[in-house]
């Protein structure tokens, strides 16, 4: 029998503040990811001043995992916000050294989230690779907000989580270069090119007042229903 592809995951934050309903909401997905909770104080912004702090991290680690995702704050959005260079990487990697620590996976995904990247003006591609070289994992960056995606299509990551359901990356120049996409998709038709080795997630903002808590079954059941119409054809 042939393996179920892993195709559905999310980007990190999650309107609950039960941390056991959290865990338990986001091993559903086909690729559990770690649960960032606003509402508990886990906004990046917030929880870069105490890494390693995250409400479910404890719980989370309990658990064994084929493929995990995890993911923190990058170094341009924290250099953005008025963080020096040297001190916005000791602090990621200070994060990202605390979660996967004793977190039992075969394969862990890390996303770096880059929310606005395209404003940040730094040299983010040498920022990256100096941060991914120190950790075992499979490098990932999400951001939400446009911005000359060819840059990142050049980069050494691997995966590009982005809004699929507000930009069309198929047609810039470099699209592809070998990147495996995270479509963050509302409907199926944002799904332009799904691709073997590709993932489904939400646009960001499920940790936001724009979500409820009792929205999180039925947005995982559209991540099922595009994840099945995907695989019957993806390449």
């Amino acid at each position: 029998m042939q393996e179920k592809r892993k195709i559905i995951t999310q980007i990190g934050s999650l309107p609950y503040e039960d941390v056991d309903e959290a865990v338990e909401y986001s091993l559903k997905h086909d690729i559990p990811f770690l649960p960032e909770l606003p509402r508990k104080g886990d906004a990046m912004l917030n929880y870069i001043k105490h890494p390693g702090r995250l409400s479910c991290l404890e719980e989370f680690k309990k658990h064994q995992f084929d493929t995990v995702k995890i993911q923190c704050v990058g170094p341009a959005t924290l250099m953005l916000s008025g963080y020096k260079e040297d001190e916005a990487v000791r602090r990621i990697c200070e994060h990202i050294t605390a979660i996967i620590d004793g977190l039992n996976a075969k394969e862990t995904i890390l996303f770096l989230d880059e929310p606005a990247l395209g404003q940040s003006g730094v040299d983010f591609k040498e920022l990256w690779q100096a941060l991914f070289s120190n950790f075992k994992v499979a490098p990932g960056v999400h951001t939400c907000g446009n911005m000359d995606w060819d840059k990142l299509f050049t980069s050494d990551i691997q995966i590009i989580s982005f809004d699929a359901s507000k930009y069309d990356l198929t047609k810039y120049a470099a699209y592809r270069s070998g990147k495996r996409i995270a479509w963050g998709a509302e409907k199926l038709e944002d799904i332009k090119d799904f691709r073997k080795g590709d993932l489904i997630t939400l646009p960001c903002g499920i940790g936001t007042p724009l979500y409820k808590r009792e929205d999180c079954p039925k947005k995982l059941k559209l991540l099922q229903d595009m994840a099945g119409e995907v695989s019957k054809g993806a390449r």
